[in-house]
């Protein structure tokens, strides 16, 4: 008899994983007592999947600040779910290879199109302000435009112009990060998202090496 493991409704999917084998990695969300955890997978039993996983765990944590849960389960530390959040934290994360250093990334960027620095920099009650390093011509849009692509990246609640917070009241400094670098550019992310959403499925077990 095969083993059933109850791992959750998938809220993301990676169909091809270009580091090991092109492998399916499935991101799955469960709700049990600690809150709304989630549980990276694949049903591939090619032989050092499970380490493939372990690692895409390793870069979630680090990246996103997540914790370990313990039987393979993540969640944040603030017990929310930051579905948004966490789908492009997972995406990123499988763009990693298993050797790959992976650290934090920093809460500043160049903004390629504009030459100039900017930077999320934590507030109270969960809040970023989003600023630059200049005040020159069209620095103010760039600001604008950065902090409305966090808010539809992360799913976050934008505060005037110049601000996003994350309903949790809590700050996330790896997960701005995370965000951060792809806010500028936040048509093409989306895109991205809905490319991913519609190639292939995460296939069963008899139908994966």
């Amino acid at each position: 008899m095969g083993q059933t493991l109850d791992i959750g409704r998938r809220i993301e999917l990676v169909p091809m994983d270009n580091h090991f084998h092109d492998i399916t990695i499935g991101l799955y969300r469960q709700e049990n007592a600690q809150g709304t955890t989630f549980r990276v997978h694949t049903y591939s039993q090619i032989d050092g999947a499970q380490a493939r996983i372990d690692s895409v765990n390793h870069a979630m944590r680090v990246l996103g600040g997540m914790e370990d849960t313990g039987e393979g389960l993540l969640r944040f530390p603030c017990g929310a779910t930051h579905l948004l959040s966490v789908k492009r934290l997972f995406i990123e994360a499988c763009k990693l290879g298993m050797n790959d250093d992976v650290s934090m990334r920093p809460l500043t960027i160049l903004d390629k199109k504009s030459g100039l620095h900017i930077s999320a920099t934590p507030q109270s009650d969960g809040a970023y302000k989003i600023t630059a390093d200049s005040d020159e011509k069209g620095a103010d849009r760039r600001i604008r435009l950065v902090a409305g692509g966090l808010a539809k990246l992360g799913e976050l609640e934008q505060v005037g112009e110049d601000q996003v917070r994350f309903d949790c009241g809590m700050t996330h400094d790896p997960l701005i990060g995370v965000l951060l670098v792809r806010a500028p550019n936040v048509r093409s992310v989306l895109r991205e998202l809905e490319q991913t959403a519609s190639r292939g499925v995460l296939a069963a077990p008899s139908a994966q090496n």
